[in-house]
């Protein structure tokens, strides 16, 4: 039985200079979730829409376009024919292949709204319709090795090294469908609307009723009657019930054997002769699952990946950029958002999700200190340490370094509670450096973010 799909939050990532912008769950539907909402959301790169209920999963690798076409098309799913280049005459060549003169051609960038883009060269548009291989060559040249600006990625846009040439073919019906994973019931979801084709987020929030959810039982798996019931909501035709009842099924089996967290397809059309093809495609895969996933992890694209967040990755940490003022260094994921709900519930705002994980060292406090500082809006920062694994001395070793290394001339608020805490803080103590230790979490946060007042 489907689910009313009811309201959801809209939450640019960066709106001084926005990276991504994306639906996501937030902790509690206020103003405080904020942070760790968009923490978990830079993670992402897909649209994939969002209620405060359903919850989702964040952690995933990204393919492109072409990468996700093939994979559909391997496990059952129709997809229109088409085939990659990174070179103008290899998107010629591709054009040839098919055969036909009605053609799109398709900027494979990791970002939404690629239409509607423009390249840093003045190219408008990373979405053409074709007629030829000579218009395929001519395109790709605009395209290829230049940056595709959206509104998602800001001004630094996304590099393009690659272009799909597909055939291009007339759709009856446009709907959208998505699988994610729910947290608050820990089971599938699959999200569907006949109104597809267009910017969802902007249906689910003008008509939420046209977006309908349907959680998927872990042992029985997309049933028939599951899928024909799906199915049913897209806006098709009788005729091509039956093979959208297929479609579905094959979508959750490449959900559940790629070890997907996602499958987003905008549009799932029905064309005039009532097949059934996915136009468009974005999956995203658990990096947990890399070990069982090889060749799909090994279609990573890193020049789509943010150079920093790559950097910290090397060193253990789990850096998220975000446009507030004031950083913070926590080890855990839940600490870390946590500390940025308090933050913004005493009025400020967090600059960054860095989590330093249960291997926190001296030497990785330091990178930390390096990350963050890169960010010029930086004027306070938060040091939240929880010592389980990590040892506070530690971190206190780390700081105190980051803090000579860098002549740090900004507050450093520290919280430090847990293993080896009293031999931490008499190293800070010591220091004569002038850092404010605290060992409860509300008066550090109080205290940093009024040393540390936003712009």
């Amino acid at each position: 039985m489907a689910s009313e799909f009811t309201g959801l939050e809209y939450i640019p990532v960066n709106p001084v200079n926005p990276v991504n912008f994306y639906f996501v769950p937030t902790l509690r539907p206020n103003a405080s979730a904020d942070a760790s909402a968009r923490a978990s959301a830079r993670a992402s790169a897909s649209n994939i829409l969002n209620t405060t209920n359903p919850q989702i999963q964040k952690r995933f690798l990204s393919l492109h376009e072409f990468r996700s076409a093939a994979i559909l098309e391997s496990s059952g799913v129709g997809v229109p024919k088409g085939y990659a280049a990174t070179t103008p005459q290899g998107a010629f060549d591709a054009a040839q292949k098919l055969g036909t003169n009605e053609l799109v051609i398709k900027a494979q960038a990791l970002t939404g709204g690629r239409g509607k883009g423009h390249f840093d060269n003045g190219f408008q548009g990373g979405v053409k319709l074709i007629s030829s291989p000579e218009e395929a060559k001519d395109l790709a040249e605009k395209m290829l090795n230049h940056k595709l600006i959206t509104k998602q990625t800001g001004a630094a846009g996304k590099e393009v090294t690659a272009v799909y040439v597909v055939e291009r073919r007339d759709a009856k019906t446009e709907a959208y469908l998505a699988i994610l994973m729910d947290r608050s019931t820990q089971l599938p979801m699959i999200v569907a609307s006949s109104q597809g084709g267009m910017d969802i987020e902007g249906v689910a929030a003008k008509d939420p009723d046209a977006i309908k959810t349907f959680p998927v039982d872990l042992n029985e798996g997309v049933t028939d009657k599951l899928a024909t019931e799906v199915a049913s909501v897209l806006g098709y035709s009788q005729e091509a019930i039956p093979e959208a009842a297929e479609a579905v099924k094959n979508l959750y089996k490449v959900f559940t054997e790629k070890d997907c967290t996602q499958v987003e397809i905008n549009p799932l059309s029905e064309t005039p002769d009532h097949k059934v093809l996915a136009m468009d495609a974005k999956l995203g895969f658990d990096d947990n699952a890399e070990f069982r996933q090889k060749e799909v992890f090994s279609w990573r694209d890193p020049t789509q990946e943010d150079p920093q967040e790559r950097e910290a990755a090397e060193y253990g940490l789990n850096f998220i950029k975000l446009d507030g003022n004031i950083a913070n260094i926590v080890n855990g994921a839940g600490l870390a958002m946590a500390t940025m709900d308090i933050i913004k519930l005493y009025g400020g705002e967090p600059a960054n999700f860095l989590d330093c994980g249960g291997t926190a060292t001296p030497q990785t406090i330091e990178k930390a200190f390096e990350l963050i500082l890169s960010d010029k809006k930086v004027n306070g920062i938060f040091v939240n340490i929880f010592g389980g694994i990590v040892r506070c001395d530690y971190v206190a070793e780390g700081l105190i370094a980051a803090t000579k290394n860098f002549k740090l001339d900004i507050p450093v608020v520290v919280r430090l509670q847990g293993t080896n805490m009293q031999k931490a803080k008499e190293l800070i103590n010591n220091s004569g450096l002038k850092l404010y230790p605290f060992e409860d979490l509300d008066p550090a946060a109080e205290k940093i973010v009024s040393l540390a007042p936003k712009a």
